[in-house]
């Protein structure tokens, strides 16, 4: 039988915790997951998380609307309903691609949001109606939580992080 004991160590100040990560992944225990109401600058990397690959998808993201944007101004402006616009005829997308510049611009832009929204959500497992997993409400105002998951270790556990600055220890019982 495993044990899903976690220690819930909180701080009140982010220079605090990034020391407390930085010495707990020194003294090898294992960060599940850590709390912050606003982003820390270098947190990720203080936990040792992989760099993140999201910037490969925007860029496919932004040629997929590139493509379907060169797509429906040929389709549209090009073959479908060629028009005569100031004495100007259509009777090349090449000849008339200056004029569809923005067009481009703007599709490749809506496509990379948009889907990396989506993408992100996705990842991040956020679906609507998805019960919140914030272990304590004071992370979302002006605290940090760290949580560690304990494996029969959890008097050494509470010590090292008291001994962090943490300025409450918790041991809980995770479903």
């Amino acid at each position: 039988m495993s044990s899903n004991k976690v220690i819930y160590a909180i701080y009140n100040d982010d220079d605090v915790l990034m020391d407390a990560v930085k010495k707990t992944r020194a003294a090898h225990h294992h960060i599940e997951e850590v709390f912050t109401p606003f982003p820390v600058h270098g947190l990720d990397k203080a936990m040792g998380l992989a760099p993140t690959r999201l910037a490969i998808c925007s860029f496919i993201y932004g040629l997929i609307g590139l493509s379907f944007a060169t797509w429906m101004m040929n389709y549209i402006m090009i073959s479908d309903w060629p028009q005569d616009i100031g004495g100007k005829p259509s009777f090349s997308y090449i000849e008339n691609m200056p004029a569809f510049v923005p067009i481009m611009f703007e599709l490749t832009v809506f496509f990379a949001a948009h889907l990396m929204v989506i993408t992100f959500y996705m990842r991040s497992k956020l679906w609507p109606f998805k019960q919140a997993e914030n272990p304590d409400v004071r992370t979302t105002d002006d605290h940090f939580l760290m949580e560690v998951a304990v494996h029969n270790n959890e008097e050494e556990l509470i010590a090292f992080f008291q001994n962090t600055g943490a300025v409450e220890v918790k041991v809980i019982e995770k479903h």
